[in-house]
C-alpha cells in the first residue's frame, strides 16, 4: 500500500484536487486502437488507485471523449495534413476541458488518445495558468520523436508529429477550423520546452531544433550523462518558479517496456528511467498538468497488458507516488 504524497504545490491551491480529461482520439495519425487506451488505464485501476491510495479529489465525468460529434462530412487535406478540421475541433474541445479544470487551480491528468491532444492540452494550461497566476509554463515534452514538425516540413502529413510547432507559433494558421483558434493566450515559449528521450527525429525537426536553440536531451545524452543528471539539467533549465506540464508519450519507453504503441523505436528508456523523470518532477511541486498520450492496446496483444501498467506507473509517480 502505497501512502499520499507529502510535497505542497507551489502553484495549486492544495494538492488533493485533480481534474482527469479522458480523450479516446486517434485522428492525429492513422493507426486505430489508440482510441482504446484512456478505457484501458482506468479499467486497470488507475483513478481508483488515484483516489484510495494517492488520495486525490478526482473530478471526472466518467465519459470517454471521442469528439466524433466533429467530424466533418469533407476533410480533405490541407496543407499537407490529414483530418485538420477533424483534429482542429476535437483539440479545441480538449483545450477547453482542460482550461475549466485547470483555471479553477486543478491538477490536470488527460489520458490519451494520440499526442495531437497535446494541442489541446498545452493550449489550455497555458491560458489557465497565465489568467490565474499570470505566469508562462514550461513543458517537458518526453518521447521518442519532436514532434515539432511544420505542415510543410511533415512527411506524412500526421497531425501527432505536429503539436509542438502549433503551440510554439513556428505553423500558424488564419483559418479558425484548422487551427486558427490558438491565439497568443495558448501558446509556449520556445525557450520553455524541454525534450527527454528523443531517438528519432526527422531532418526537418533537426533544423528547427537548432535555429531556435530548443532545449533537448537525446537518448545519446541519457547514455553519456544518465537520467540523473539529465534531470537536473533540464529542470535547471526551467527554473524553480515555472509551473510545469509533463506531456509523456509511452513510446519514450523502449519497446521492451512498452511495446503497445504506434510509432515504438528501440533503445529508448527503461521503465524505471521514465519512472524517475516523472518522479522527479514530482519532487519540484510545480507539476500543473501531466498528459499521457500513445498507449495502443490494440497493437501488440501479448504486451498491452505491460503497456497499460507502464502508463499506470508512468502517471503515479508524477503525481506523488514513491517507492517509500
Amino acid at each position: 500500500m502505497t501512502s499520499a504524497p507529502q510535497i505542497q504545490p507551489k502553484f495549486l491551491p492544495n494538492r488533493h484536487d485533480l481534474g482527469v480529461v479522458a480523450v479516446g482520439f486517434s485522428g492525429g495519425q492513422p493507426k486505430a486502437g489508440v482510441d482504446a487506451a484512456p478505457q484501458a488505464l482506468i479499467q486497470h485501476g488507475l483513478i481508483q488507485q488515484l483516489e484510495e491510495e494517492l488520495e486525490f479529489k478526482v473530478s471526472f465525468d466518467g465519459e470517454v471523449h471521442d469528439y466524433s460529434q466533429f467530424m466533418p462530412a469533407e476533410d480533405p487535406d490541407y496543407r499537407g495534413m490529414k483530418q485538420p478540421k477533424f483534429v482542429s475541433a476535437a483539440t479545441q474541445a480538449v483545450s477547453e476541458q482542460v482550461y475549466n479544470h485547470a483555471k479553477s487551480g486543478k491538477l490536470v491528468l488527460t489520458l490519451g488518445g494520440d499526442h495531437s491532444i497535446a494541442i489541446g492540452t498545452v493550449s489550455g494550461t497555458a491560458r489557465a495558468i497565465r489568467e490565474r497566476l499570470d505566469k508562462e509554463i514550461a513543458v517537458i515534452w518526453v518521447d521518442a520523436h519532436a514532434d515539432i514538425n511544420t505542415p510543410e516540413t511533415s512527411d506524412s502529413g500526421n497531425i501527432h508529429g505536429m503539436p509542438v510547432a502549433f503551440l510554439t507559433g513556428l505553423a500558424k494558421e488564419e483559418r479558425e477550423d484548422t487551427f486558427g483558434w490558438l491565439k497568443e493566450h495558448h501558446r509556449l515559449s520556445t525557450k520553455k520546452i524541454v525534450y527527454i528521450g528523443l531517438r528519432d527525429v526527422d531532418s526537418g525537426e533537426k533544423k528547427i531544433l537548432r535555429e531556435h536553440g530548443i532545449k533537448a536531451f537525446s537518448m545519446h545524452d541519457i547514455d553519456r550523462h544518465g537520467i540523473g543528471k539529465v534531470m537536473d539539467m533540464a529542470l535547471g533549465w526551467i527554473g524553480s518558479d515555472t509551473p510545469i506540464h509533463l506531456s509523456f508519450d509511452v513510446d519514450a519507453l523502449d519497446p521492451m517496456w512498452a511495446p503497445s504503441t504506434g510509432t515504438p523505436v528501440r533503445g529508448g528508456l527503461t521503465l524505471r528511467e521514465g519512472d524517475f523523470i516523472a518522479e522527479c518532477v514530482a519532487e519540484t511541486g510545480s507539476l500543473v498538468a501531466l498528459d499521457l498520450v500513445e498507449v495502443n492496446p490494440s497493437l501488440d496483444e501479448q504486451g498491452a497488458s505491460d503497456t497499460v501498467r507502464a502508463g499506470c506507473s508512468i502517471v503515479r509517480c508524477a503525481l506523488g507516488d514513491t517507492l517509500l
